[in-house]
């Protein structure tokens, strides 16, 4: 069997890009049969040097995204001096990249995975937002950095999910007079929990409007204004026993009042 070659896969990051290059050039040539050999992190010209005098002995192809200048121009020569056949994938297309958008490159390692740890956060701020939605479960309000609080049609759903595209791990939980709060909305720092209230009129045209949806008379208790004045009462004094700030979404967008949440945990954090 024929002996694989080598290539030397070399970052300053992970290295998971120039692999997966590699890995799709070396199909294209006998079936992808080459030993890879990852370094990662490459921060100095010692992590350099070693890689270059593995690539000397074996005779390989050092494939290489370092994105730091003087690392990069120490690999280049070196490699140069040894006669080792060193392929750069990022430089020749950033340098596209600054010609046509007329910017320079940060020049910082690690940007791609920052992104993805971003993304996937992102991700499972959503995931969380649909799991401890509306209460289901209580074990969500100690792991949340936010919990609404409110009535039903108070915008919760949708604050959750515009969050948590924001990142924040939101759970809320409707108020009812006949249910009583779990113990946890009492236990959690009140910092982290916003009360959302409404006019008893907005309320009241807004549930009528649910009702109908659903194919309902609008003359069922839940869009009645007794039934609505009882609620809010309850609610306000929930959240005065939690003591959290309150805000008013009678005639706010959900991005206005997304915004207004970020402003007081901005605050908080502040104070800290």
């Amino acid at each position: 069997m024929k002996k694989r070659e080598t290539v030397f896969v070399v970052s300053d990051s992970v290295g998971e890009t120039a692999e997966f290059v590699v890995k799709a050039v070396a199909t294209q040539f006998n079936g992808g049969r080459v030993e890879i050999q990852r370094s990662s992190y490459v921060e100095d010209i010692e992590d350099i040097e070693d890689v270059i005098t593995l690539a000397s002995h074996s005779r390989g192809i050092i494939a290489y995204t370092i994105v730091i200048p003087a690392l990069k121009e120490y690999m280049d020569r070196r490699a140069n001096e040894e006669r080792i056949r060193a392929v750069d994938l990022l430089h020749p297309l950033m340098e596209a990249f600054s010609d046509k958008f007329e910017k320079q490159p940060n020049n910082q390692p690690g940007m791609m995975r920052k992104l993805d740890e971003d993304y996937f956060r992102k991700i499972e701020a959503i995931e969380f937002a649909v799991k401890y939605d509306d209460g289901r479960d209580p074990q969500g309000i100690k792991r949340a950095d936010v919990i609404l609080i409110g009535v039903s049609r108070t915008s919760k759903t949708p604050l959750s999910m515009y969050l948590a595209h924001k990142r924040f791990k939101v759970a809320n939980v409707p108020l009812v007079p006949e249910v009583t709060p779990p113990d946890e909305l009492f236990e959690v720092p009140r910092k982290k929990c916003v009360g959302l209230i409404i006019s008893p009129d907005k309320l009241n045209e807004i549930r009528k409007e649910r009702l109908k949806t659903m194919g309902l008379t609008s003359e069922a208790n839940y869009a009645s204004f007794d039934r609505i004045l009882e609620e809010l009462d309850y609610a306000e004094k929930i959240m005065k026993r939690v003591g959290c700030p309150v805000i008013n979404v009678s005639n706010k967008a959900v991005e206005e009042t997304a915004s207004l949440i970020l402003d007081i945990f901005k605050r908080e954090r502040s104070t800290i």
